[in-house]
């Protein structure tokens, strides 16, 4: 029995699961793949499970967030010590897999996050996407007291506990960012970056496409984190959950 699950939500990704899943099984042989399937309209978890993924499929369209959180419950409730967070599009390079996972499993840091501005980025975002970025890395190290370059990727790892605390309540609809990480450091864990590679999606269509959605984006992640802050100082915020004895 594997101790590490990667988790990989997809919705309409049998395009590019062909070309992910088999450096991942190679790079990571000792790991669980967990394909949530999105509700796709595609050959998207007949793929996955056909290249030796466990495959749950949701009966509805969740969107990101809920379908992440959904591979959280599933680790939690099967008893995995670590996971591994990344996408299906090809953007993640499987290569940097272990040394995302190592800091966690070394008992540095509770969760790691993937950064392509301290690692390797083959691409290159839009203006108004690197705008957001650039401002709440901004914000989110200033909080944290620790500085973070990457603040949107979703290429992370992390220990049960933060798993075990996603899997609740406290994860975001859309897709993970700097709220999320300002939340994890409020309620007491541990934060580390790693340089990892990234790349831009295989096939199919970002979700972060437009300049419209990247600007809707700003708007939304300064009301989230206005949020995290509210909650935080008055006493209502989320904590960390205590081991049972």
């Amino acid at each position: 029995m594997s101790d590490t699950l990667i988790i990989i939500p997809a919705h309409n990704e049998a395009e590019n699961l062909p070309r992910v899943l088999p450096r991942l099984h190679r790079y990571l042989p000792q790991a669980h793949i967990l394909v949530v399937d999105d509700h796709s309209g595609d050959a998207t978890g007949a793929i996955a499970r056909r290249h030796g993924a466990i495959v749950v499929r949701l009966p509805n369209n969740l969107g990101y967030g809920g379908a992440v959180q959904t591979g959280f419950r599933y680790a939690t409730q099967a008893g995995y010590r670590y996971g591994i967070m990344m996408d299906a599009d090809g953007q993640h390079d499987p290569v940097s897999a272990s040394s995302l996972l190592a800091p966690v499993q070394a008992g540095r840091c509770d969760i790691a996050i993937g950064s392509r501005f301290t690692g390797t980025m083959t691409y290159r975002a839009s203006w108004v996407r690197r705008l957001g970025m650039r401002l709440f890395a901004g914000i989110a190290s200033n909080l944290t007291h620790q500085p973070i370059t990457d603040v949107t990727s979703g290429f992370q790892a992390m220990n049960s506990d933060v798993m075990a605390f996603f899997a609740e309540k406290n994860y975001p609809s859309d897709y993970p960012d700097a709220d999320t990480l300002i939340m994890l450091h409020f309620a007491g864990f541990r934060l580390a970056e790693v340089p990892v590679t990234m790349h831009p999606r295989l096939a199919g269509v970002s979700m972060h496409g437009s300049s419209l959605k990247a600007l809707y984006y700003i708007v939304k992640m300064l009301l989230s984190i206005s949020i995290v802050l509210f909650r935080y100082r008055t006493g209502a915020g989320t904590h960390r959950p205590q081991p049972v004895s």
